[in-house]
């Protein structure tokens, strides 16, 4: 008898060692696949698919490290990381790595309103001065009828000014969140503009205020409630909002880098608006954070929020925003997302609400846009998720001697702080615009989509040329001169 047993806990085993072995080659083979077969999110008609590997277009982009991680059916499928985390140390990207997450950092802070709103120690229409101790927003004649709420905060339609902060070098001394608002640090005060609730404005200066109310109502540091209340019971074991970061975390960490792909001074920058920029993190982390929602909106699942606190959370305001993501779709379509940029840092993070699928892409990168937005559409073709599709554009001819008339050195029609003048020029090789950008170390070829209207296949830049002017407007913002 005990034979027998013998033999079929040993047939079990086999079998069960098999299943598990087949499964680790199919992740294997879904990752490798991803990893090959990565094209340009613009696409010219008629003409041949081309696909890349990661690392071609890592070198292409200027992007030392990249981290990413992926959620199918509602739990995490792979997270894997590649490249250089320092280029000085020659430490190297794993999935444990740090990154700053940039704006991701707001929808992750927004769970901490959404907690203490769930115990009924606020109310997302209250006027936030009424939660505000030592700082409150200046009263104008923006807020005679409405008020500031957090709600109104959240979504990104409050009224408030300031869209995103710099950062300090980490020989700076950190002003504190009260001067941050009162404009004594490196950016504008936060004020009232707008009247409340009648207009869509990005404002990382309307999520410090955010964390203020979340410092005040719950007589914590925003990283220590976010630590005890959410890290800790979502096992978000690689996630801080400390600034600066505690050496400790310094042995798997992240540099930033510039649009060279050149490491930045001081390793990378400080943000002590954290609610809005100060969270360092991973794609492993953040699919955490992904699957929690996902369980609450979809399944039901009361977990560190309630179930009707997630649904409240991925309500659509103005502009398609929630009260901390990003909003796209409907139904079982319904997409949260937030990218996030630091100085030397990009990311993207997109998941379905109702499919538990998601995609989380982080580098330590000034030029990581291009490559994410490629690495999710590989990802979505793999698995046939519908996140994103290749645009197809079609091309025309232009006679050489039309384009010489695009020709020369443009200057932006503005200095820009910190850098001054910014230089582009263009010129013709084997009868194709040539742009090139000394200050990204960038170089791209230029597809005419109409007689004076290209496309940069790799980027995605729109440049519109004036000859009769000689001007470029590039994406219908940047205006650039033809020097003298």
């Amino acid at each position: 008898m005990k034979l027998l047993q013998y033999f079929m806990m040993t047939a079990f085993l086999l079998s069960t060692y098999t299943i598990l072995a087949q499964n680790n080659r199919s992740i294997k083979d879904e990752i490798k696949s991803v990893e090959n077969n990565l094209e340009r999110t613009l696409q010219i008609v008629g003409q041949p698919k081309q696909t890349f590997s990661i690392e071609e277009r890592m070198k292409l982009y200027n992007v030392p490290g990249m981290s990413i991680a992926v959620v199918e059916d509602g739990e995490l499928r792979w997270a894997k990381g590649y490249g250089i985390a320092n280029s000085k140390t020659g430490d190297k990207v794993d999935e444990n790595t740090l990154f700053q997450a940039g704006s991701i950092s707001k929808p992750v802070a927004a769970l901490a309103v959404m907690k203490l709103y769930e115990e009924g120690k606020i109310d997302l229409d209250e006027d936030v001065n009424t939660y505000l101790k030592d700082w409150s927003i200046p009263k104008n004649k923006w807020d005679v009828d409405q008020k500031v709420t957090l709600r109104l905060l959240l979504t990104h339609s409050a009224g408030t000014t300031v869209h995103g902060f710099p950062g300090y070098k980490q020989e700076d001394r950190f002003p504190s969140i009260i001067k941050v608002l009162q404009g004594k640090g490196n950016t504008d005060k936060v004020v009232l503009d707008t009247i409340p609730g009648t207009k869509w404005r990005y404002s990382g200066g309307g999520y410090t205020i955010m964390e203020k109310v979340v410092e005040d109502v719950s007589n914590m540091y925003l990283e220590d409630y976010m630590m005890d209340n959410l890290f800790k019971p979502l096992s978000m074991t690689r996630s801080t909002y400390d600034q600066p970061i505690d050496t400790n975390e310094y042995h798997n960490i992240s540099a930033a880098y510039d649009g060279n792909g050149e490491i930045v001074e001081g390793l990378w920058n400080n943000y002590p608006e954290q609610a809005a920029a100060g969270l360092w993190t991973t794609p492993t982390d953040l699919a955490k954070y992904c699957i929690e929602v996902q369980k609450g909106y979809n399944q039901n699942v009361d977990g560190v929020l309630k179930s009707s606190t997630i649904k409240t959370m991925l309500t659509k305001h103005l502009n398609e925003w929630g009260l901390g993501p990003s909003l796209e779709k409907e139904g079982d379509s319904l997409i949260f997302q937030h990218g996030g940029k630091n100085n030397g840092f990009t990311n993207n993070l997109r998941a379905y609400a109702n499919l538990g699928r998601a995609v989380i892409v982080m580098t330590s990168a000034d030029r990581g846009n291009e490559l994410i937005n490629e690495v999710m559409l590989s990802i979505s073709e793999y698995y046939n998720w519908n996140l994103m599709k290749p645009r197809l554009i079609k091309t025309i001819d232009v006679s050489l001697e039309d384009l010489k008339k695009l020709v020369g050195d443009y200057r932006l029609d503005y200095k820009i702080p910190g850098i001054g003048n910014y230089d582009i020029s263009f010129t013709i090789k084997d009868g194709m615009i040539i742009v090139e950008d000394p200050n990204e170390n960038s170089k791209s070829k230029l597809y005419p989509i109409e007689p004076n209207i290209f496309i940069d296949l790799e980027s995605g830049n729109r440049f519109v040329f004036n000859p009769e002017e000689n001007k470029v407007v590039i994406n219908n913002r940047f205006i650039f001169l033809l020097k003298n």
